[in-house]
């Protein structure tokens, strides 16, 4: 059920580099009966001066009060407003409703409680009208920054944006700033992907938008905390925690790709350095871990068996060369990606000989009294003491693609 404002129509191409776009901008709105009027007056008289074509989409998910009739009200009210309704609740849903069905070229979203000021909004759609950057989004934690919240919210979103840096690589600072724009023909086809419909949706978001490649710009706000917000901080942040698990592994198998659009390829100066998409740190180490768990118990069941003709160190080599040949293959598929390299091959072995020569002594200074069980403990102690040294070196050096 809607109420449709109509769009102006977008200008044609102004030149080869850049040309004038459409915006629209969604309000998800729930139970705001109060808010609403406020915020849409607000930014209808902000974006007035405005120097792209706009128009501003209330979506009302779930409301049991008067925020429907409000956002009827004020879709006949105001020329460019659109009023929009669905059952589904999360702030999710409304944007994937939302953003599916706009004509616009750059869809945007903001809070109905408008606590990021409004002078940052061309700063943030001019990175993606521009043609820099597929992604734009508003961060409360950058140094030029100006935030007023309390302590708990501090804390709890720099300790979870602090995850995302160091557990995923991610290049933003802020995911949950909700103050954010896109290209429609981008963002479309990263939604098909997109399992959250909650307060998850922006992190899920960015994290798919960097692992496919995709550019987020990031533009310093001034934000002041809403009292009255209706997010549970707690709970959210263990939702997130669930949602993170979710996107590792789906990154982690593959999964997460997308096919997206991307602008044509403008000339560049011969020198140019263009960087590689960021690699999904803590995505990759959980595929790694759950094969490495897997061949340990290949191993020892390969060791027990051969321990019975062979000597310790023989019996070690053998079940390594066996086990080994299969974590490696299923790192190369679903952890590191296929690398179609020959020096691929050479780099494992001497990683692998490195490995043995460890737990080849590891095995070796159990007393021969102490049985097979200590024997194979000892080295899958070593194994794991080894894991993380083993997983940079595949990461960086066995699988690298720099040479590509």
């Amino acid at each position: 059920m809607e109420t449709r404002a109509a769009m102006e129509p977008t200008p044609r191409v102004l030149d080869t580099a850049a040309r004038l776009a459409s915006l629209d901008i969604v309000i998800p709105v729930l139970n705001e009966e109060r808010a609403l009027p406020g915020c849409v007056r607000t930014l209808a008289g902000f974006l007035d001066g405005f120097p792209l074509p706009w128009r501003i989409t209330i979506v009302d998910n779930g409301s049991t009060d008067a925020t429907w009739l409000v956002a009827t009200a004020l879709a006949r009210e105001f020329d460019r407003v659109l009023a929009r309704r669905i059952d589904v609740r999360g702030r999710g849903a409304a944007l994937r409703a939302a953003w599916r069905d706009s004509p616009a070229d750059i869809v945007a979203y903001m809070d109905v409680d408008l606590s990021t000021d409004l002078d940052a909004l061309f700063p943030l759609v001019a990175a993606v009208a521009s043609g820099h950057s597929e992604i734009a989004v508003g961060t409360r934690l950058a140094h030029s920054a100006r935030t007023r919240r309390s302590l708990r919210r501090e804390v709890v979103s720099r300790a979870y944006n602090a995850l995302l840096r160091y557990g995923f690589g991610a290049g933003f600072s802020d995911a949950q700033c909700g103050f954010k724009a896109a290209r429609t023909d981008v963002v479309r086809p990263l939604m098909d992907k997109i399992e959250d419909n909650s307060w998850f949706f922006d992190t899920e978001l960015l994290l798919l938008a960097e692992h496919n490649g995709l550019r987020v710009h990031e533009v310093p706000v001034d934000w002041i905390e809403d009292v009255d917000s209706r997010v549970r901080v707690v709970r959210t942040a263990i939702d997130d925690l669930k949602g993170l698990a979710r996107v590792a592994w789906s990154m982690s198998t593959g999964r997460a790709r997308v096919e997206v659009a991307r602008p044509e390829p403008t000339p560049r100066h011969p020198d140019a350095v263009v960087a590689r998409p960021r690699a999904v740190t803590l995505a990759k180490f959980i595929s790694f871990a759950a094969i490495g768990a897997l061949s340990v118990i290949l191993y020892a069941l390969f060791y027990l068996p051969l321990r019975e003709f062979w000597s310790p160190a023989t019996a070690n080599l053998g079940a390594l060369v066996l086990a080994g040949i299969i974590n490696t293959e299923a790192n190369r598929r679903w952890t590191f990606g296929r690398v179609r390299r020959t020096t691929m091959h050479f780099r494992a072995a001497a990683l692998f000989t490195a490995n043995y020569a460890v737990t080849t002594m590891a095995v070796l200074a159990v007393p021969p009294a102490a049985g097979r069980l200590a024997e194979v403990g000892a080295v899958v102690a070593t194994y794991c003491l080894l894991i993380t040294i083993r997983f940079s070196a595949l990461d960086r050096w066995v699988f690298s693609r720099a040479r590509n």
